[in-house]
């Protein structure tokens, strides 16, 4: 049995280091309280208490377990000794909180960081220094910058301020990058012009040096739309067909118009081709500042084409990023695997939704794409319309959406200098999201012991403690000068400002968000009436709380301009570390506290049996009240001789939710070859990953894609989300 020391790194249990500290503890008074036997009995128990949590207790939490049973044994004299000496020794730990983490993390030995982020490799030397000055980063912004009492519900996992490491930094969360701007009107990248692109292909190459240059910029996700690059389609055709018409007349041929149409529409489909592959390889194979690829989402959305002819060559660059998705890439075996990124998002349409209109073909390809790789996620154009105000748009990397443009309707003119603004043309290319600030929804309900009218003012004193860490993000990035970032700021990913020109109009006015994140739901509403919110008092019950985070919401935004929206926070390790607070103040209470991981957002719990359109209806009702970003799936076995199935998902996804996906497997053993489901098995108190095929159990020799909250990761979990993992039920 393993334990997780203050370093991060793992240990092996060790009983006798807890009788012996409780013996130093005892021997230290005038008189000994404790007996030999009860020492032991302390001991034994807590071993025991580590052993039920399937996953392996941190110094803290056995320390905690001490001091409660001496406690409960009546010794409270050695508890107070006991309690001093742990005070003592954090008081010297203090003069120091970071070199432990950062010497571990350089001999790859901290559990906690090599499982923070499934898309990073903590052996990596890139990721490596990202993580070091992300410690750095950390500490200062713990010790320096944020107020004691944000810092300390952080701790206690009351709330989750995220992205501490990069706070220190004037650096925003996600956004959506204006690529038409700079591809139409040019930009620079390295103190470099770049002029508008004269071909596909190069379009494409210059898509992935500006999404490179981004990601380097800001920590969050970042998208971009295929129909910024779909009118060079058609540059690329008008330059092939001068092309072959200047190759015909030098051999002294004079091709009929159909022969002439189907040369270049054929040499068309190769340069297509090749700026697809340009975009889906370097995406995956970039490195960015921040030790990972970058977090890119691309939109696919038929209906964003300005006209017929771009539509046509929109949903040929569809078609072939489908079908090159589908093909996969290449693991060191030479094996096709499920890539992380860039996630793909598939808009469905009244003109492709159902069998017998016109670009359904390309939805059955995103159907079988789904089935092989997990991805395209799916937008209903008419569920997003009905609640984003009539328009259409893509999230900001996995779920983060921006609000109903408010600020071209008041007259605010082009805010970012943008170089394609259209009057009276609402904007969501080149907007952001300022942070996020998380309410932990189970801890609420808990502390309240029950009681609602104690719940609800609860609620509202951990509101005013999220608005207040909301407000330190947002003036953290007041006064941020233009020059910290050109390529978003100057260059036209976000805005085009003038060098040394700060960028505060851009937090108001609504042109960018901030975000009120929330986890839990499902448990809170189970503690607080005994029910899943998928029953009628449930979901009562569960929609007033979200509610309640909407209210929240508008009255800030009416009393500051600030754009807060609510958040369905896309927990990774987080859940991991809500799930062993929440037990450390509360124990294990059933159904709520007695996992190792809390439910995503207003998700129904992985546990629960549920099919996939009642699970998708009953979402919805929720993701109407997550306007800042929410995104439901479904989990479904090998459904790639199904594709029926996979439509008839999709086509109610069209006619009930906004955005949601369908989760599947897709692992392969390096070992032995089996490219099946590899499981997540129990071995000395510790979920590992296990071929079961050949037994193989080594992460490095194994290829294991799963969806973790939203997006796609490939370097593995934390105990608590694997335990979420191997939790999950199938829809279908």
């Amino acid at each position: 049995m393993k334990i997780i020391k203050r370093n991060g790194t793992e240990a092996e249990f060790d009983v006798q280091k807890i009788e012996i500290a409780i013996g130093k503890a005892n021997d230290a008074g005038t008189v000994r309280e404790l007996e030999e036997g009860q020492i032991s009995a302390i001991a034994e128990g807590i071993e025991k208490r580590c052993q039920e949590q399937q996953r392996a207790a941190s110094v803290e939490e056995i320390q905690d377990m001490v001091e409660t049973e001496i406690m409960k044994a009546g010794a409270f004299d050695v508890a107070r000794r006991y309690i001093r000496y742990r005070y003592n020794r954090t008081l010297a730990r203090k003069a120091n909180t970071t070199d432990d983490r950062i010497l571990s993390l350089l001999e790859c030995s901290n559990e906690e960081i090599k499982q923070e982020n499934s898309n990073k490799d903590p052996v990596v030397n890139s990721v490596q220094r990202d993580y070091m000055a992300g410690e750095v980063s950390r500490d200062i912004t713990a010790r320096l910058l944020l107020p004691e009492d944000i810092m300390k519900a952080d701790r206690e996992g009351i709330i989750h301020f995220h992205d501490s490491d990069y706070y220190a930094q004037h650096m925003h969360n996600c956004d959506l990058v204006n690529l038409e701007d700079m591809l139409q009107n040019g930009t620079v990248i390295s103190e470099t012009y770049i002029e508008k692109p004269h071909s596909f292909s190069t379009a494409c190459n210059i898509a992935t040096q500006i999404i490179a240059q981004v990601a380097s910029n800001q920590y969050g996700g970042q998208s971009i739309s295929l129909a910024h690059l779909a009118p060079f389609v058609d540059v690329s055709r008008k330059k092939i067909h001068a092309d072959v018409l200047k190759e015909a007349e030098a051999m002294g041929a004079k091709p009929s118009e159909e022969v002439l149409t189907e040369i270049v529409e054929k040499r068309l489909r190769k340069e297509i081709e090749k700026g697809i592959q340009t975009i889906q390889y370097q995406v995956i194979t970039l490195m960015t500042t921040n030790g990972q690829a970058p977090f890119l989402t691309v939109f696919m959305y038929l209906n964003e084409a300005r006209n017929l002819q771009e539509k046509h060559d929109l949903a040929l660059c569809i078609e072939e990023m489908l079908r090159q998705r589908i093909r996969g890439v290449k693991n060191e075996k030479g094996v096709w695997i499920t890539p992380a990124f860039p996630k793909l998002i598939y808009v469905l349409e009244e003109d492709n939704v159902r069998e017998g209109t016109e670009y359904f073909g390309l939805t059955e390809l995103a159907a079988r794409c789904t089935a092989k790789r997990m991805v395209p996620d799916y937008i209903s154009e008419k569920i997003m319309k009905q609640l984003k105000g009539g328009d259409v748009y893509p999230c900001m990397g996995c779920r983060s959406f921006l609000t109903p443009d408010r600020f071209t309707d008041a007259g605010k003119g082009n805010m970012a200098e943008a170089g394609n603004y259209v009057p009276g043309r609402h904007k969501y290319y080149g907007r952001f999201n300022q942070g996020v600030v998380t309410i932990n929804l189970v801890d609420a309900a808990c502390s309240s012991g029950k009681d609602e009218n104690y719940f609800w003012k609860l609620m509202d004193e951990r509101l005013e403690l999220c608005h207040k860490a909301l407000r330190l993000r947002h003036e953290r990035l007041l006064g941020t000068p233009s020059d910290v970032a050109p390529i978003l700021w100057q260059n036209g990913a976000l805005a085009r400002l003038k060098k040394g020109e700060v960028i505060d109009r851009l937090l108001y006015d609504g042109y960018s968000t901030i975000s009120l994140g929330y986890a839990g739901l499902a448990e809170c509403v189970y503690y607080m009436k005994g029910v899943s919110h998928t029953s009628e008092e449930g979901e009562k019950f569960g929609l007033a709380v979200m509610q309640a985070l909407n209210d929240a919401c508008a009255k800030w935004k009416k009393a500051e301009n600030i754009d807060y929206s609510v958040y369905g926070t896309p927990l990774e390790s987080t859940t991991y570390k809500f799930a062993k607070c929440l037990q450390r103040r509360f124990g294990e209470i059933p159904n709520v506290t007695d996992h190792n991981y809390i439910t995503n957002s207003y998700h129904i719990s992985v546990r629960e049996n549920i099919d996939a359109f009642s699970k998708l209806e009953k979402e919805a009702r929720f993701q109407k009240l997550s306007p800042g970003g929410a995104i439901s799936y479904v989990e479904v076995p090998n459904m790639q001789n199904n594709i029926k199935a996979v439509l008839d998902v999709m086509q109610f996804i069209y006619d009930t939710i906004l955005y949601a996906e369908l989760n599947t497997k897709s692992d392969y053993c390096q070992v032995c070859g089996f490219d099946g489901e590899i499981r997540i098995v129990e071995k000395d108190g510790k979920l590992v990953w296990r071929c079961p095929n050949c037994g193989n159990e080594d992460q490095s020799k194994m290829n294991v894609a799963r969806r973790t909250c939203g997006y796609i990761g490939t370097q593995f979990w934390n105990q608590g989300r694997t335990q979420e993992i191997r939790d999950r039920v199938l829809h279908l």
